[in-house]
């Protein structure tokens, strides 16, 4: 069990740190299409490979372009949530939304039930997400005209949001994509990915014509980043191969805390003490619900 530990932790790790270079990047949409660009054409071969020495039933192509599509969805969700919000403010919540959610729908409409450290759990995710989303913040806009209050709340709420879809989308990607990974390799589901991740994001980049002033602008990040961003899903995905998804998908969201400290001592986020400990408060959370809820 030591080395599927030790992928997921990995995984956590290499997903902040992209998602620090996306934050600091010109163009979000163009940034993310770049850096899966270069991966996607390098493991074009191996799926096509794969796909003619073991062609796939159509249940299997149908899940497939599920996860094409979910991809798409999500790559197009996550630029639009990296524009509006601070990193230290949307991570956490991105990546603890699939460890609220699951437990809930369980218990919600399967029948099932939560010990009390899931409940805890669950209640330390609702009240960290509550208070990065500004709503602990009553009393410094109290003062503020009604249209600048109005402001703030949206400015507060809306990137909360946002992250709540991109980790609704992140829940039914990895349920989907733990189904195809008995149709096919890693590796070649992690090119289906990516052609549906960089599909999402072409229209944006097309009508932006800016492809070269963020090269420009990015080259190194743009690099590492092709390496960090395929890479950290890679790692998950022969992580889940070893180990089941329940007990090992919480330990990858020790990035929340992890990419909150990158925001704050890196890209000089505001309200950093307060950021830092809602990160840790919902990482706690994860663990309640994922290891003993």
């Amino acid at each position: 069990m030591l080395l599927p530990i030790l992928l997921v932790l990995a995984s956590g790790m290499c997903h902040a740190v992209w998602s620090m270079f996306t934050k600091r990047s010109r163009d979000k949409s163009i940034f993310l299409w770049s850096i899966m660009m270069i991966s996607t054409i390098l493991l074009l071969p191996i799926l096509i490979t794969e796909l003619w020495t073991h062609p796939l039933t159509a249940g299997a192509y149908a899940l497939l372009l599920l996860s094409v599509a979910l991809q798409a969805l999500y790559s197009w969700l996550l630029s639009r949530t990296y524009e509006m919000g601070d990193l230290s403010q949307i991570y956490p919540v991105m990546r603890g939304t699939s460890t609220l959610l699951i437990p809930l729908i369980g218990v919600l409409f399967l029948g099932e039930s939560l010990t009390v450290y899931g409940w805890a759990g669950i209640a330390f995710m609702l009240g960290g997400f509550a208070v990065l989303s500004g709503l602990g913040s009553r009393s410094s806009t109290a003062s503020l005209s009604a249209s600048t209050s109005a402001a703030f709340r949206k400015s507060g709420y809306t990137p909360i949001l946002m992250a709540l879809c991109v980790g609704l989308c992140t829940t039914c990607y990895v349920f989907v994509d733990k189904l195809n990974l008995q149709h096919m390799s890693p590796l070649a589901l992690l090119e289906v990915t990516n052609i549906g991740f960089v599909a999402g994001l072409t229209p944006a980049v097309l009508k932006s014509r800016k492809l070269l002033e963020e090269w420009k602008s990015n080259k190194f990040t743009i690099l590492l980043g092709s390496v960090l961003n395929p890479g950290s899903y890679l790692l998950f995905l022969f992580a889940l191969q070893q180990a089941p998804l329940a007990h090992i998908s919480p330990l990858r969201e020790i990035g929340t805390i992890f990419a909150t400290f990158l925001g704050i001592l890196l890209l000089k986020e505001q309200q950093g003490l307060r950021r830092i400990l809602c990160s840790v408060v919902i990482f706690g959370g994860i663990l309640l619900v994922g290891v003993w809820g």
